[in-house]
C-alpha cells in the first residue's frame, strides 16, 4: 500500500492518547511487577548507593515460590471443552465440534500458550492470546492461537467490562523487520520502511525503536556492523488497530426463525440471490458497528480494511477484574518484598560492622602500618599493630552497633505478610512442621486454595471467550470437507479421524458445521498425569473390595511404560491355544461340579420324605410322651435336628446359586471372545 500520511496520522494520535491515558503507567507497574518476579527487586540508584558505601543490598526473593506455587494449581488443572445444540444444532454435530476443538487445542499447543497467559495475568495482571486464522500450512485456513506480550496491548481506556465484545477498539503494537512486513503485507512496503532514517512522527524513538522485552539488552537504535542486518533486527513499530465503525450491512434472514446471518462484502448479486432461492432466505440491510483493520508503520499503510471475524482477535485474561481495573498477584507483594530485602540487608550490614567496626589511631602512632593499611587490613585475623605508645590509649577499637531490638521481627513479619497477601501458606508449600498431622495438613491446604477461586474463575470466563471465538471461526470459515485426526487414546497412542461437512452421494451433508447454534460448555478436570493416578488408585480399591474390574482396566489406568505392549502380549497370550484349552478344562470342570451338585440335590430330595416321616414319628412319639409327662432331652434333639437340617438346606441353596452365577459369566465371557474372533479375521482381510 502507499503511503497514507492522514490516516497513519489518525491512527498515530490514537496509539499516542491510549498510550498517555493509561497504558504508560499500567506498564510501568507491569514492568516492576515482572522484574521482582525474575528476582531484580532493587532500585539501580539505591543499589549504586548502597555500593558506594560498601553496604550490601540482599534479594531474598519469595515471589518467585509464591507465585510458582499458584501457577502449579493451574497447571494441574485443565479445562474440558464440549458443546451444547441450542437452536437448530444437533447432538452429533455438537460432538464433532468438540473433538474439532481438541485438534485445533492440540495443534497449537494450547495448553502451554494457556499457562503463559496465566502467568502473565498473575504477575502482570493481564493475559492475552490472539485467535486468527492462519494460511501458513494450508490453503483452506486452519485456526491458529498466538500468545501476545501484555504490554504490547492497548485496550480502549473507555472500556469497562470484561468482554472484548464491549470494547471500541484495541490496538496490538510490535516490532517487525523488514523482511517480516514484506511478508505479511507486501515487498514494496518493506523497501520504503527498510530506507528510513528516521521517524515521519514527533517522538520518534517510539515509532522506530523503544526499549522492550526480548533476550537481548541492546539500547543502541543504530546497528554499528560491517553489513546491513535490517531483514533481522527488529527495529519497526507496526501498530494494528481493531476498531469498531457504524456501517451498513447486508444480512441473510431465515424466515422461519428469523435468525440473521451478515453477508460478506465479496458476494455479488447473483451469488446472492442463489443462495436465497436454494435456502428460502431474504435479504435486509442493517445498521451495525463493524470491525475494521487498520495497520501502519510509520506513515505507510499496510492494511486497512473491514475485518473478517465477529469479534476482536484478541482473548484477554484478568485474574481480579473490577470496573476496568485489573490486578494480579505480585501488585500487592511488592512492599513486603521490598522491606524483607532490606531488613535483611539491615541484618547483614550490622554483622558485617561487628567484625570491621573501625578504629581510633592517634596521628603518629603507628609503626608497621598507614592509616590506610588499617582501614583494609583491620579486621584480618592475626593481625600485628606496632604502636609508638600506649596501645590502651593510643589505639582503640570502636565498639560496634548492638543489633537493634525487633529488627529480625520484622523480617519475619514481612514473610508473614507475603503469605498472608497472597494467600500461600506454608502447607500450600508443603513446608509444615514434622508434627503437624496429614489430616491438618490437607485441611489447610483445602482453606488456602479457597484465595485462588478467583483467579482461577476468571480463567473459566476467559476459556469460555477462547471457546466461542473459535465456535464462530470455525463456523464462519470452516466450510469445505476436511478430514481431520486426533489422538484418541493416549494410553495406547490410538488415533481417530473425522471428517466435517461431508457430502455424501444424494447429496447430503453430514456433521455441517454452519448450521445451528451451540453452546459452550466448561468442565475443570486435574491434568491428565494426576487424573491418571487418581483413577488408578480408586480402580484398585474397587478390584480390593471385590469390584469385577479387569486386570486390562488396572493397566490402563496405570502410569506404566510401554503399555501397549503390555496390553498386547496379555491378549496374545489370552488368545493362545494353551489358554483356549485351559478355559475350556475349567468351563468343563465347573460343568462337573455342578452336576455334582445337582445329584447331591436330587438325592436331598429323595431324602426329604423319608426324613419327613421320621420326624413325623419322632413328633407322634413325643406327643405320646408329653401326655405322659415331658421330656426336655427329646425336645432339645428334635429342635436341634430341625435347625441342622435347614442350615444344610441354606447352605447347599448359597452353594448352587454361586456355581450357577460363575457359569452364566464364564459362558457371556466364551461367547464374547468367539464373536471377537469372528470378527478378528474378517478386520484383517
Amino acid at each position: 500500500m502507499p503511503i497514507d500520511s492522514a490516516l497513519c496520522t489518525k491512527t498515530w494520535y490514537r496509539y499516542s492518547w491510549v498510550r498517555d491515558n493509561g497504558h504508560s503507567k499500567y506498564v510501568e507497574k507491569a514492568d516492576k511487577c515482572d522484574r521482582f518476579f525474575l528476582g531484580d527487586q532493587w532500585d539501580p540508584a539505591d543499589k549504586q548507593k548502597l555500593t558506594l558505601v560498601k553496604r550490601p543490598a540482599l534479594t531474598v526473593n519469595k515471589i518467585l515460590p509464591t507465585v510458582a506455587n499458584v501457577m502449579g494449581e493451574q497447571i494441574l488443572n485443565r479445562a474440558e471443552i464440549s458443546f451444547r445444540p441450542r437452536n437448530q444444532g444437533d447432538e452429533n454435530t455438537a460432538e464433532t465440534l468438540a473433538k474439532l476443538y481438541k485438534q485445533i487445542s492440540d495443534a497449537n499447543q494450547l495448553d502451554w500458550k494457556r499457562s503463559d497467559m496465566f502467568a502473565d495475568g498473575i504477575i502482570m495482571s493481564r493475559g492475552y492470546l490472539d485467535v486468527r486464522l492462519s494460511f501458513t500450512q494450508s490453503m483452506q485456513g486452519e485456526v491458529c492461537i498466538t500468545g501476545v506480550n501484555s504490554k504490547n496491548v492497548m485496550v480502549d481506556p473507555d472500556a469497562e467490562d470484561y468482554d472484548p465484545d464491549t470494547w471500541n477498539d484495541v490496538i496490538i503494537t510490535k516490532w517487525l523487520t523488514a523482511d517480516d512486513i514484506a511478508v505479511l503485507y507486501n515487498p514494496e512496503d518493506a523497501e520504503i520502511l527498510r530506507n528510513h532514517e528516521q521517524s515521519f512522527f514527533p517522538f520518534g524513538y517510539d515509532s522506530i525503536y523503544a526499549f522492550r522485552d526480548r533476550f537481548g539488552d541492546r539500547t543502541n537504535p543504530i546497528y554499528q556492523g560491517t553489513y546491513d542486518e535490517s531483514q533481522v533486527i527488529r527495529s519497526m513499530r507496526v501498530i494494528e488497530r481493531q476498531h469498531r465503525i457504524l456501517a451498513t450491512q447486508k444480512h441473510f434472514v431465515d424466515v422461519q426463525t428469523g435468525d440473521m446471518r451478515p453477508i460478506p462484502d465479496e458476494f455479488d448479486r447473483n451469488r446472492i440471490s442463489m443462495i436465497c432461492d436454494q435456502f428460502k432466505m431474504q435479504v435486509t440491510t442493517k445498521l451495525i458497528n463493524r470491525i475494521r483493520w487498520t495497520t501502519i508503520c510509520d506513515n505507510v499503510r499496510l492494511h486497512d480494511d473491514w475485518g473478517p471475524y465477529k469479534h476482536f482477535t484478541l482473548v484477554p485474561y484478568f485474574p481480579h477484574f473490577r470496573r476496568g481495573k485489573t490486578l494480579g498477584l505480585v501488585e500487592n507483594l511488592l512492599d513486603p518484598q521490598e522491606l524483607l530485602n532490606k531488613v535483611r540487608s539491615q541484618e547483614l550490614h550490622i554483622v558485617n560492622t561487628t567484625a570491621n567496626s573501625g578504629w581510633k589511631v592517634k596521628r603518629g602512632t603507628l609503626a608497621n602500618l598507614t592509616v590506610e593499611e588499617l582501614e583494609e587490613k583491620g579486621a584480618m585475623t592475626g593481625l600485628v599493630v606496632e604502636v609508638n605508645g600506649d596501645p590502651e590509649k593510643d589505639l582503640v577499637k570502636i565498639q560496634p552497633n548492638q543489633v537493634p531490638q525487633g529488627l529480625d521481627r520484622i523480617g519475619f513479619k514481612a514473610e508473614d505478610s507475603i503469605k498472608t497477601i497472597s494467600g500461600v501458606s506454608d502447607s500450600a508449600q508443603g513446608f509444615d512442621r514434622e508434627d503437624v498431622a496429614a489430616k491438618a495438613i490437607q485441611e489447610k491446604r483445602k482453606a488456602g486454595s479457597t484465595n485462588l477461586v478467583k483467579p482461577l474463575d476468571s480463567l473459566i470466563r476467559t476459556d469460555f471467550i477462547l471457546a466461542r471465538n473459535i465456535l464462530d471461526l470455525v463456523q464462519e470459515f470452516y466450510t469445505e470437507q476436511r478430514v481431520l485426526t486426533i489422538t484418541a487414546d493416549r494410553t495406547t497412542g490410538g488415533t481417530e479421524e473425522f471428517t466435517i461437512n461431508q457430502i455424501t452421494e444424494t447429496g447430503e451433508i453430514l456433521n455441517d458445521l454452519t448450521l445451528g447454534e451451540y453452546d459452550v460448555v466448561i468442565s475443570s478436570v486435574p491434568q491428565r498425569e494426576t487424573l491418571e493416578d487418581s483413577q488408578f488408585d480408586q480402580a484398585l480399591s474397587l478390584k480390593k473390595e471385590g469390584v469385577g474390574i479387569t486386570d486390562k482396566v488396572l493397566i490402563q489406568a496405570s502410569r506404566l511404560m510401554h503399555k501397549k505392549e503390555i496390553l498386547a502380549d496379555m491378549e496374545a497370550a489370552a488368545n493362545s491355544p494353551q489358554a483356549q484349552q485351559q478355559a475350556q478344562l475349567q468351563i468343563e470342570g465347573l460343568q462337573a461340579e455342578i452336576d455334582k451338585l445337582r445329584a447331591e440335590a436330587a438325592s436331598k430330595n429323595a431324602e426329604a420324605p423319608l426324613k419327613q416321616a421320621k420326624a413325623q414319628k419322632e413328633l407322634a412319639e413325643a406327643q405320646k410322651s408329653e401326655q405322659a409327662g415331658p421330656d426336655p432331652e427329646i425336645a432339645l434333639k428334635v429342635r436341634d435336628q430341625e435347625f441342622k437340617e435347614s442350615m444344610q438346606e441354606r447352605e447347599f441353596e448359597l452353594k448352587q446359586k454361586e456355581v450357577a452365577d460363575k457359569q452364566l459369566l464364564d459362558e457371556q465371557k466364551a461367547r464374547a471372545e468367539a464373536a471377537r474372533k469372528a470378527v478378528q479375521p474378517k478386520a484383517t482381510k
